[in-house]
């Protein structure tokens, strides 16, 4: 709307590009034509006029952004049809809620979305482009803005008197600025569409134009119609998106655990693009024996389907990890799962646990580009990791890779949205991404910086996903790891190993039960298991203590008899413990038991 801000706005960031010498020439053959030589619109036959809406239909809606539609609408008319252009969208229409006919008091709420003029208004001062406004209180009954909103009618000044200054412009300073430019002729058209009123957009004529006509009142209204469809079908796709979006930030974690040794941060970055809204998806777990899960994937294709098939992979490789698989095993179930759903989508994923033990990883990969590693002394490179196929080919099995990262180190796990380019291969742009990550400060690396400067940056037209897991200290003096002996004596060591440690945590209170555990888990080991071998004690939001062996069959509570002598082992760890559980390693098995901690 013209007024309204003492800043001067004469155009967006999208007119912008016109040069002051092209809006001159085209005012001064507009004022020509109008004079006499030739022909302007509103002295166009029927045919011209037609031929002009028609070509309205190619330079508006070219995207479906609703910003960049009102700006078409506005570049379009100046300076054809007008001087002076301004495009006012309902503030409710912005935050996605439908449009409708206002019935409230007053003027609704609006917000400048779009400007445009020739130089010679340069000295008006239109609302900012962002900016909401509204009427004062005692202007909505002489105010013709109020009358096209409130009526949905078009109004038409065509020469303009002092006293219809004060009825166009919000403040008695913007209606001088418009009297000293000259400004003497008016329109305001209803933006409508589907029967909702969407906003209005508003033209003016200066100094050397001849008045607004009738004829010129009906071609903006057939213009703004059109132009309305535009702006509505821009705000469904909109709306639409927010939705998809947040259906799939709502599949998404909402918050990574904190687990010892690593620090870990996650980015999730929508595409702006139309069709960018997709599968890409992250998750962070605590495993027991203070390990960490860490996996990124990517269903192939985008929209809905997508995200609603991420959404399932997702839960489903939540189950798998919550069993402590080893990651080659767990990819190999992801794919079995993949292949049964009834859409034959097909994802790529990369799957890494961490041991703060030995501050390892072990990684497998369906699939996927393959992770960046720094190890915090200005060294960067890609992690050599065999590539099996992607989830719901399972052709290839999956191989798994076992690395150590210093402290300080980084292990930068991503989707493609984050490197996809139409113009560079792939190797040239993770050769860049590479780069970006080396030349990041560790903070910003840690805090998701890679996102902004990634190869795609700007450019990205697909969705990524960012995963940063740093190596640090943090959590390490909460995690006690020890070797048992594999003799009959490991269960009294374990107990001692047990006690002290509680008795340095200050978790007294503990000892019994967990020595009872500690003792009862040996003794399978030892019976069972070939002999223990390493025993962890684990203080975070709980206490859990495992104890790992080379026993291939994993324990199962067992119903004894009364004059059995042994078999409730077991029962008495369910009975003591929040929870128990076993899971398989490369070399055996582990269990672990967990107890509340107290307060």
């Amino acid at each position: 709307m013209y007024g309204g801000s003492r800043k001067r706005l004469l155009t967006s960031r999208a007119s912008a590009g016109r040069s002051a010498a092209a809006h001159r020439s085209a005012a001064a053959r507009r004022r020509l034509d109008r004079s006499g030589g030739g022909d302007s619109v509103d002295r166009l036959t029927t045919r011209g006029r037609l031929a002009w809406l028609n070509t309205a239909t190619a330079r508006i809606g070219t995207t479906l952004d609703l910003e960049r539609t009102a700006q078409e609408l506005a570049e379009f008319t100046v300076p054809d049809l007008a001087d002076g252009a301004a495009v006012d969208i309902l503030e409710s229409i912005l935050r996605g809620d439908e449009g409708s006919r206002w019935t409230g008091t007053g003027v609704p709420l609006m917000r400048a979305t779009a400007l445009c003029a020739v130089e010679e208004l340069s000295s008006l001062e239109p609302t900012p482009v962002g900016e909401t406004f509204v009427r004062a209180e005692q202007q909505h009954e002489t105010l013709l803005h109020r009358y096209c909103l409130r009526q949905g009618r078009s109004v038409l000044l065509s020469r303009m008197r002092n006293d219809d200054f004060i009825r166009v412009a919000p403040t008695p300073s913007a209606a001088a600025q418009m009297r000293a430019a000259g400004v003497h002729s008016y329109m305001a058209v209803p933006l409508i569409a589907r029967g909702l009123l969407l906003g209005s957009a508003d033209f003016v004529r200066g100094p050397g134009s001849p008045p607004f006509s009738a004829t010129d009142l009906a071609l903006a209204e057939q213009l703004a119609s059109q132009a309305a469809v535009f702006i509505d079908n821009a705000r469904l796709y909109g709306r639409e998106r927010e939705h998809v979006v947040s259906l799939q930030r709502s599949l998404l974690p909402r918050a990574t655990p904190v687990t010892p040794g690593l620090r870990v941060h996650a980015e999730y970055a929508p595409s702006t693009a139309h069709q960018g809204v997709g599968g890409d998806w992250y998750d962070v777990m605590a495993l027991p024996g203070g390990r960490t899960a860490l996996m990124v994937g990517d269903v192939m294709g985008h929209g809905l389907s997508a995200a609603a098939t991420m959404g399932r992979l997702r839960t489903v490789a939540r189950t798998l990890m919550t069993l402590d698989m080893a990651p080659e095993r767990v990819l190999a179930r992801l794919d079995l799962a993949t292949r049964d759903l009834e859409d034959e989508q097909v994802a790529t994923c990369l799957y890494a646990v961490h041991d703060p033990a030995d501050s390892s990883y072990v990684l497998a990969s369906a699939g996927h580009l393959p992770p960046l590693l720094l190890d915090g002394r200005g060294s960067a490179d890609f992690v050599g990791l065999p590539v099996g196929a992607p989830l719901g080919a399972g052709v290839i099995p999956y191989d798994p890779v076992r690395l150590r990262v210093p402290e300080g180190g980084d292990l930068v796990m991503y989707t493609d949205g984050l490197v996809k380019s139409r113009h560079a291969d792939l190797d040239h742009q993770l050769d860049r991404l590479r780069t970006a990550a080396r030349d990041l400060a560790p903070e910003a690396l840690e805090g998701g910086g890679l996102v902004e400067c990634a190869p795609a940056g700007a450019a990205r037209f697909d969705e990524a996903v960012l995963l940063t897991a740093t190596t640090t200290k943090e959590g390490a003096a909460d995690l006690q790891v020890w070797h048992l002996p594999r003799e009959g004596r490991a269960a009294s060591v374990a107990r001692g190993l047990v006690r002290d440690q509680l008795a340095a945590w200050r978790l007294t209170e503990l000892v019994d039960v967990c020595e009872l555990v500690v003792s009862e888990l040996v003794g399978n080991a030892l019976r069972y298991g070939n002999g223990p071998g390493e025993l962890r004690l684990l203080r975070g939001e709980r206490l859990v203590v495992e104890v790992s062996d080379t026993g291939p069959d994993l324990p199962q509570i067992q119903h004894a008899e009364l004059s059995d002598e042994g078999g409730r082992g077991l029962q008495l760890i369910n009975m003591l413990c929040r929870r128990w559980g076993s899971c398989r390693t490369a070399t055996g098995k582990v269990v672990w038991a967990e107890q509340n901690l107290p307060g």
